[in-house]
């Protein structure tokens, strides 16, 4: 595996089942974010290609800050290394910082450092037959990214529960079958031998729906009441005080970044193709960034309590946070968040 770059930008698409490497420390005024793949991370894109965090670094008196941003195919790929210490700050889904929050509290509590992205997980399928979660037969199969624990995985077991009781919630668990995005896709579009339903995201929402006979029947935002949020930063406690600077460089680089996208799409989708090499078309970047029912960047956290509840109530959280503020470190606890 390749060590994290010293450079302000480097993409690395590592599988999830290889181990992660051996810790290397920090160096001095370095933050080493790690994140996922895609157009939900493009605060951090945005941040690393005009260096916002090193500016506001700089502001805050560390005119030397270095930023090693490094991207993985998976959640637990990048949970892996947060844990063992190549990275300083995570990206990956709510229900991933949940799981790293639950088994950490005790100890040395991981914590949200803020959202990054709300975006709906869709579940598009070319069967004719399926309208609604309720018309899936034992011999149809569901291509999604990720299992158990997922929030894909999750809103399958939350919509089944609503359409069928919380008791048949893995009425469907059997259907599903593990499949990249972009597989998913093909899958999908040449005719759904392998996989008739996809389970998805932005963009590949947007490459399947341009098929007429691709027809969404569930959104996560269905299932979880509206907006939700989809993916998270998250730290570990002990480097978030021992860097406070660092720490807030960081937050309010992201948050800038954020408002950079609102302000100019274009030049947003710009900067997303020049560092993902997108297929997608720069106009096609911006209607995606300009339909707010596909993608809104926010500090603010959104239906985390949804999700935790439900992981409670089946085991997958052994400790069942009071508010979303248990699980999000101060500096958003003023924000709205739900």
């Amino acid at each position: 595996m390749k060590h994290l770059a010293r450079l302000a930008v480097l993409a690395v698409a590592l599988a999830a089942t290889i181990a992660p490497p051996l810790a290397r420390p920090a160096a001095a005024a370095e933050v080493r974010v790690v994140s996922g793949l895609g157009l939900c991370y493009l605060p951090m894109i945005v941040a690393a290609e005009n260096k916002l965090i090193e500016k506001h670094a700089a502001a805050l008196g560390v005119p030397d800050a270095k930023v090693v941003y490094t991207q993985l195919t998976s959640g637990p790929a990048i949970t892996d290394a947060l844990i063992s210490g190549n990275a300083d700050i995570a990206m990956a889904g709510t229900s991933v910082m949940l799981n790293l929050w639950d088994k950490t509290v005790k100890f040395a509590p991981v914590k949200g450092m803020m959202a990054i992205c709300d975006s709906p997980i869709y579940f598009n399928t070319i069967d004719p037959a399926i309208t609604s979660i309720k018309d899936f037969k034992p011999t149809d199969r569901i291509a999604m990214a990720a299992g158990k624990g997922t929030q894909h995985a999750l809103i399958l077991e939350m919509a089944t529960a609503q359409a069928f009781g919380f008791d048949q919630r893995n009425k469907f668990d059997t259907l599903a079958i593990t499949m990249s995005h972009p597989d998913g896709v093909a899958a999908l579009l040449s005719g759904g031998a392998v996989a008739r339903t996809h389970v998805t995201t932005v963009p590949f929402i947007q490459m399947e729906l341009a098929n007429p006979n691709v027809r969404t029947i569930l959104s996560s935002y269905d299932v979880t009441g509206g907006a939700n949020t989809l993916i998270t930063a998250y730290a570990n406690d002990k480097w978030r005080a021992a860097n406070p600077k660092l720490y807030a460089a960081t937050y309010a680089a992201l948050t800038e970044a954020m408002g950079l996208i609102a302000a100019d799409k274009t030049a947003a989708a710009q900067a997303f193709k020049r560092f993902d090499k997108s297929k997608l078309s720069e106009a096609e970047i911006v209607a995606i960034l300009n339909d707010p029912n596909m993608m809104s960047f926010s500090p603010t956290p959104r239906k985390v309590m949804v999700f935790a509840e439900y992981m409670h109530k089946t085991g997958l959280l052994k400790n069942m946070p009071t508010s979303w503020k248990d699980v999000f470190f101060s500096n958003v606890h003023d924000l709205p968040g739900d």
